[in-house]
C-alpha cells in the first residue's frame, strides 16, 4: 500500500493536520463529534481510520457522482497515463480538444467553447474575466446567501461571510448582491447598464437548496438580455446530471451566455472544471487567448478522465437511474414527513439535488451529528439552520436507499428524544 495504515494511524494523521496542515478545520470536526479521517473508500462508502463504515450522502458537493474510485474512470486515468501527462499549457492537444468539442455538444443552445481549469472557483474567476471583456463593464451581480469558490473573483461573488475574514469585497461596488426571487432589485441593478454579469447557482447549496420560484431565472435572463448583461449559471453542483438532465439550468428554459461546469466533472479521481460559452461571450478566446493562462487547468490527463465522467453521466441507463431513485426518494420522503410532521416539515427537491428541513433550532446540524453517529455523512445548510443537506449519488441503487432510510429514520428519532429530553 501507498501508505502503511499502522504508520498512518487515525490519531497520527489527526497531530500531523493539527501542527501542520489546518488546526481550526481539523478540531472543528472533532468538536463536532465527526473526527473522521477517510481511509478505504468505495462506491458509495467510506471507511474511517478507525474502522467505522459511512454512507456518503455529501459527496463533496457532487464530486463523487459516480461514486468513490469508479473502475470505469480509473482504467481512463490508466490508459491515458501509458501516453498523455499533465501536457504543455501553451499549446493544444489531442485530449483538450476532444473534450471540449464533448462539452459545448452537450451543452445549452449557442456555446462555442470551453476553457479548462483545477476547480470550480477557478472556473468561475475564468467565467467573470469573460464577461468583463465580452461587454467592457466591471460589475457583478450575485444572490444573497450564495457562494460560488474561494479563490479571488469568485470569493468576491459570494456571502460577506467568506469573504470578510479575507478583507474581500469591502467596498468594492463592482460586486453587488440582490435577494433571490426579487426581480424589482435584480432589474433596480441591472436597468444602470454596466453589469458585466449575473452569475447564480442555479439551485444554491449554502441556502439550503432553496429552489427559485417557477419564472424567476428565466426572468433573470430575460433582464439580462434587454440592459446588455451576461448570463453566468453556475454550475458546480448541480449539472452532472444531478437535476435529473445534464445541466439544472436546462429545466429553467435558459439558454445561458455561460455556463460552470465543476466537482463532478472529475469523477472524484482528477482535479477538473470548465467554463463553457458561447461565441457572443467568449471574444476574449479569439483575440486575447494567450493572455489567460492555468498550468494545471486542462491537464491532459485529467481532460481523458473527464471525457470518460461524461460518457457514463450522460447514458441512458444513468438517466433512468437518476429518474427512479428521484421518485423512490420522494416516496420515502412523504412518508417520513407524514409521520413526523412537527419536525420533518418539509423539503426540496430537484432529482437528486436535496435539502431537508427540521424544525427544530439548528434542526440541520442536529441531524448531521446524528446521522454520522448511524454511520451516514450529510452536511447541514449553511445559510439556513433547519436544513440538511442531501446528494445521493447517480448510480445508486434502491438497496442503498432502503438501508439509507432506514438510518435517516432512526437519526430523526435520536433528535427528537434529544430535544424532548431538553424540556
Amino acid at each position: 500500500m501507498f501508505l502503511d495504515n499502522n504508520k498512518y494511524s487515525k490519531e497520527k494523521s489527526r497531530e500531523r493536520c493539527m501542527n501542520y496542515w489546518n488546526p481550526s478545520r481539523t478540531q472543528y470536526w472533532y468538536d463536532e463529534g465527526i473526527g473522521i479521517m477517510i481511509g478505504r473508500r468505495e462506491g458509495y462508502y467510506f471507511w474511517d481510520l478507525d474502522g467505522k463504515k459511512y454512507m456518503n450522502l455529501h459527496l463533496n458537493g457532487g464530486t463523487f457522482n459516480l461514486g468513490h474510485r469508479n473502475k470505469e474512470v480509473l482504467e481512463r486515468l490508466y490508459e491515458a497515463s501509458r501516453e498523455f501527462d499533465i501536457g504543455n499549457h501553451h499549446f493544444g492537444s489531442v485530449t483538450r480538444g476532444y473534450l471540449a468539442e464533448k462539452l459545448v455538444k452537450l451543452s445549452t443552445k449557442g456555446m462555442q467553447y470551453a476553457i479548462f481549469s483545477s476547480c470550480g472557483g477557478e472556473a468561475v474567476d475564468v467565467a467573470i474575466k469573460t464577461v468583463r471583456y465580452a461587454t467592457k463593464r466591471r460589475k457583478i451581480v450575485s444572490l444573497e446567501k450564495c457562494y460560488h469558490g474561494h479563490t479571488g473573483l469568485a470569493l468576491n461573488t459570494g456571502d460577506p461571510f467568506f469573504k470578510d475574514p479575507f478583507l474581500c469585497g469591502e467596498g468594492d461596488e463592482d460586486f453587488v448582491q440582490v435577494p433571490m426571487n426579487d426581480m424589482n432589485a435584480m432589474e433596480a441593478v441591472l436597468k444602470k447598464e454596466d453589469v458585466a454579469g449575473v452569475i447564480i447557482e442555479t439551485v444554491p447549496a449554502t441556502y439550503g437548496f432553496k429552489i427559485p420560484e417557477s419564472g424567476y431565472l428565466k426572468g433573470v435572463k430575460k433582464l439580462c438580455e434587454k440592459y446588455g448583461t451576461l448570463y453566468i449559471a453556475d454550475e458546480t453542483q448541480t449539472g452532472m446530471m444531478r437535476s435529473g438532465t445534464l445541466w439544472a439550468i436546462s429545466l429553467e428554459g435558459v439558454d445561458p451566455d455561460v455556463i460552470v461546469c465543476g466537482k463532478g466533472l472529475s469523477g472524484g479521481i482528477y482535479p477538473m472544471s470548465a467554463t463553457i460559452m458561447t461565441k457572443e461571450a467568449g471574444k476574449w478566446v479569439e483575440e486575447i487567448g494567450r493572455l489567460h493562462t492555468s498550468t494545471f487547468g486542462g491537464s491532459e490527463l485529467g481532460c481523458a478522465v473527464a471525457g470518460k465522467v461524461l460518457d457514463i453521466t450522460t447514458r441512458e441507463s444513468t438517466a433512468a437511474n437518476v429518474s427512479m431513485l428521484t421518485k423512490y426518494m420522494k416516496e420515502h420522503f412523504d412518508k417520513l414527513k407524514m409521520k413526523y410532521p412537527n419536525f420533518f416539515t418539509d423539503y426540496t427537491q430537484r432529482g437528486l439535488i436535496i435539502g431537508l428541513s427540521f424544525h427544530v433550532k439548528d434542526g440541520g446540524r442536529k441531524m448531521m451529528r446524528a446521522l454520522a453517529e448511524h454511520g451516514v455523512w450529510a452536511i447541514n445548510a449553511r445559510f439556513d439552520e433547519y436544513v440538511l443537506q442531501f446528494i445521493p449519488g447517480l448510480l445508486c441503487t434502491k438497496e442503498y436507499c432502503d438501508e439509507l432510510f432506514e438510518k435517516l429514520e432512526k437519526s430523526m428519532v435520536d433528535v427528537l428524544e434529544r430535544e424532548e429530553m431538553r424540556k
